[in-house]
């Protein structure tokens, strides 16, 4: 299993609705289901995003194949001014 974990503070909440609706189709679509979102609580450290999501795919090319496709890679204007973001891919061990 593959995980893209994405770290955010919303800018504009209500463009961040329109983003969140349509890259929720397009993980859909490359096989990812989300297995968290929200706020994070913070135990341990200090972290510049308030929210969290946690979506999964069978593997790290499956991953890669739905950040880079071309359905989502059209939503990425939209997501900057949705939110401030980090993506981060990993593998389960």
């Amino acid at each position: 299993m593959a995980y893209v974990i994405v770290e955010s503070n919303v800018i504009n909440k209500e463009l961040l609705m329109q983003y969140s609706q349509q890259a929720a189709k397009t993980v859909t679509e490359f096989g990812g289901k989300f297995i968290a979102k929200g706020p994070a609580e913070f135990l341990h450290g200090m972290c510049q995003f308030a929210n969290r999501a946690v979506i999964e795919f069978d593997s790290i090319a499956q991953a890669q194949s739905w950040y880079q496709s071309a359905e989502y890679q059209a939503l990425i204007t939209l997501r900057e001014k949705a939110m401030e973001s980090r993506f981060v891919l990993t593998e389960s061990i």
